[in-house]
């Protein structure tokens, strides 16, 4: 009879542990989602002295970010569109501006890096479609203030460890 009983128990134990296992994923979602909403970064309210609107995304923008592993936000300051997008782990959907102006019909040429009043470091091309031109400038900053004006190597940095995050992207578009 002994050695039923220690037969049951240990099957009973398997079992319940077995169904630790499967019901902690469950748990670990309802975290993650509140994770993500307390990460939610406050993005700023200025851009070189000027206000910043925030604005909608277009259908394209929403289409991917309801897919985007962060955050992404779109602003003007009148004059320029700002797309802003934070992440907190190194994703390839963190892909260069480029990329997205070409997957929207814009030809992109004249990509070259330029420093700013700052002395910032940014990535620049011209996009044009439709007789539309723009010039546009990206960089990616990581909480260190270190920065990248290109995605593929801002990608290594963090996923080797050499870049802490989060990260974000900023594209400034503005009409010629």
């Amino acid at each position: 009879m002994r050695r039923l009983d220690a037969w049951w128990l240990t099957r009973a134990g398997l079992l319940l542990g077995l169904a630790a296992c499967a019901l902690a994923p469950l748990g670990r979602a309802g975290d993650a989602a509140s994770r993500e909403r307390q990460l939610a970064p406050e993005w700023p309210v200025a851009w070189e002295g000027r206000p910043l609107r925030p604005l909608a995304l277009g259908a394209f923008e929403a289409r991917f970010a309801a897919r985007f592993p962060g955050h992404i936000a779109r602003m003007t300051d009148g004059e320029r569109t700002l797309v802003l997008r934070e992440v907190h782990e190194p994703t390839r959907m963190l892909h260069p501006a480029a990329d997205c102006y070409r997957a929207v019909g814009y030809t992109v040429a004249d990509a070259h890096l330029e420093r700013d009043a700052q002395q910032q470091l940014w990535r620049c091309f011209i996009a044009e479609r439709e007789g539309q031109r723009l010039r546009v400038c990206e960089r990616i900053v990581d909480a260190a203030g270190a920065s990248f004006t290109d995605a593929s190597s801002w990608f290594w940095a963090a996923a080797l460890g050499q870049s802490t995050g989060p990260w974000r992207a900023v594209t400034v578009a503005r009409a010629l």
